[in-house]
């Protein structure tokens, strides 16, 4: 047998034709701290069970990068199913709703559930994983896979096949029990080792996994009321109108529906906004705070929510807390010597509240414009009185942060967290992270407005979820109200303005796994023009459009 030549990150490593992807891994186990997950040769993802009989260019992922997250987070999904099967029999019905506090919310049917049943579940989890099972790859043609999922009652399976081009898929078996994943999966369950179950009440319960932010371990579950409340208020919404899944919104998209549906969403998303400016009146308060994490549209949302308290008699007044930064040369650095914006400290707390409570007392103020390019705080425009109906939007990142407006009377504030929740789901076992939908805006916005490629976009990724994570998401929960700015209709919009962009990330890059993993999932969905999309839509902010400035 000839010698085949593998490169990995620069290095040369020379194996017999007939080695697997997975034996090579097991050769560089020890430049991941934990196990390979998924493998990228030559650009396009393999099995690992796979053999090579080519020189080729391989990449591994363990659940520490996105990828290897997501196929985690699938096999998981999997195992799930299949301990399901084993303690409750066929007739038990797994639905995985949405992103809950670093998991997936989950509901089961057709059966009693109470949190010992959930012990029993996770504890037959690990069971599966202890036997050390394989993931097997079946390759069929689509046809047949659609009459095997409707053969087994599977119609959310089935339905989501029938808008998918491919001649052949691909399918996975557990422990004689198949299933569809539009990602790769692990090797074995042995991989699959870190998670819990916390049972919530009723028929659900939360499975939390390592996130990227803590690989190493599964962090004790915290219930976000508020947000699981905003989720479930949305999911509602999208069974009423008979859309909890992507083959469902093809099917409205494939009959001619979708302007309907993006009028339809667009109503019930201000209608949402008008119950807030009314709650915001009712409370009392006059200094509003608007935080969210990247993406959510906060920009959108804030103004529009200005024009709805404008609406009823009130004059709105919107404040970004980047006009308060320190002057540049009093910015604090981060690890790598760079200028931390994010960080509260760059934020001058003292001038914020000091104007705040001049303005809620009736005071003239001067208010500052931060000019980025000189890195110093401005006073250009016209003193601001509040009045009587006067109400000051702010919006930043630590707008929910105590600290930040500790100063001020509680009585005064009323906090907003904003969030684009997605409750849509490719089908009942693979929900859509709600981080996806936001790196797909990102995306697609970077390019419009700054010229950016998807590559410089996904490159920084880490650093804006780092960010959210340590300065937004801890108080996703302290708040008033929750807003969704998810849209029912977004991800065919997004399809048409990113898949473009997506394909052109270079093949030699470290982001080029996650490109390919991104362009996957858009295939369950079909592309929805956006030319009825109204101007003041928030999904306006990041496709263009806008005329909200």
């Amino acid at each position: 047998m000839k010698d085949i030549k593998v490169s990995f990150r620069g290095r040369d490593i020379y194996v017999k034709e007939g080695t697997t992807y997975k034996e090579v891994g097991d050769l560089l186990k020890r430049e991941f701290d934990f196990d390979i997950l998924a493998c990228c040769a030559n650009n396009s993802f393999v099995d690992l069970d796979d053999e090579i009989k080519q020189d080729c260019i391989v990449d591994y992922y363990d659940r520490s990068s996105i990828v290897g997250n997501r196929v985690y987070s699938s096999c998981c999904n999997f195992i799930l199913f299949v301990a399901i099967k084993h303690v409750l029999g066929n007739d038990a019905k797994l639905v995985c709703q949405h992103s809950q506090d670093k998991g997936v919310y989950c509901t089961i049917e057709n059966a009693f559930i109470n949190e010992d049943v959930i012990k029993n579940i996770e504890n037959e989890m690990h069971n599966i994983v202890n036997a050390d099972l394989m993931f097997e790859k079946m390759t069929v043609s689509r046809m047949d896979a659609i009459k095997y999922f409707k053969q087994m009652g599977q119609d959310d399976k089935a339905n989501v096949l029938k808008y998918i081009s491919n001649t052949y898929i691909n399918l996975y078996k557990l422990d004689n029990i198949i299933d569809y994943y539009y990602s790769r999966m692990a090797y074995s369950t042995k991989a699959i080792n870190r998670f819990t179950l916390n049972y919530i009440g009723g028929n659900g319960f939360v499975m939390q996994l390592p996130d990227l932010a803590n690989p190493e371990v599964v962090l004790d579950y915290y219930h976000y009321s508020k947000i699981f409340d905003k989720f479930q208020e949305y999911n509602d919404w999208g069974t009423d109108l008979g859309i909890t899944s992507a083959a469902d919104l093809n099917q409205f998209v494939s009959a001619g529906y979708s302007a309907d549906l993006i009028l339809l969403t667009e109503a019930n998303f201000n209608r949402q906004l008008d119950k807030v400016a009314q709650n915001i009146i009712e409370s009392g308060s006059r200094i509003v705070l608007v935080a969210g994490p990247s993406s959510s549209g906060k920009t959108t949302t804030a103004k529009k929510i200005g024009l709805y308290l404008k609406c009823l008699g009130y004059n709105p007044y919107a404040i970004s807390t980047d006009d308060y930064f320190v002057n540049m040369e009093d910015t604090p650095k981060d690890q790598f010597g760079n200028y931390d914006f994010e960080c509260l400290e760059a934020v001058d707390i003292e001038l914020f509240n000091r104007q705040m409570n001049s303005l809620l007392n009736g005071e003239s103020v001067i208010l500052p414009k931060y000019n980025f390019k000189t890195g110093k705080r401005e006073y250009r425009d016209k003193a601001l009185t509040l009045g009587k109906k006067g109400v000051v939007i702010i919006e930043g990142i630590h707008a929910l942060n105590d600290k930040l407006s500790m100063a001020i009377d509680n009585n005064d504030k009323y906090r907003i967290y904003l969030g684009p929740l997605t409750q849509i789901n490719i089908d009942n076992h693979t929900h859509v992270h709600t981080s996806d939908v936001r790196k797909l805006r990102r995306i697609v916005r970077d390019n419009k407005t700054r010229n950016k490629g998807a590559l410089a976009t996904m490159k920084l990724w880490s650093n804006v979820r780092r960010g959210e994570t340590n300065n937004i998401f801890p108080y996703q929960d302290n708040v008033d109200e929750v807003v969704n700015s998810s849209l029912i209709y977004e991800i065919g919009v997004l399809k048409t303005y990113v898949e473009p962009l997506l394909y052109n990330v270079p093949e030699d890059s470290e982001e080029y796994g996650e490109a390919l993993r991104l362009i996957n999932f858009l295939r369950n969905f079909l592309a929805i023009p956006s030319d009825t999309i109204p101007a003041d839509s928030v999904l306006r902010e990041f496709i263009g459009g806008s005329c909200i400035e």
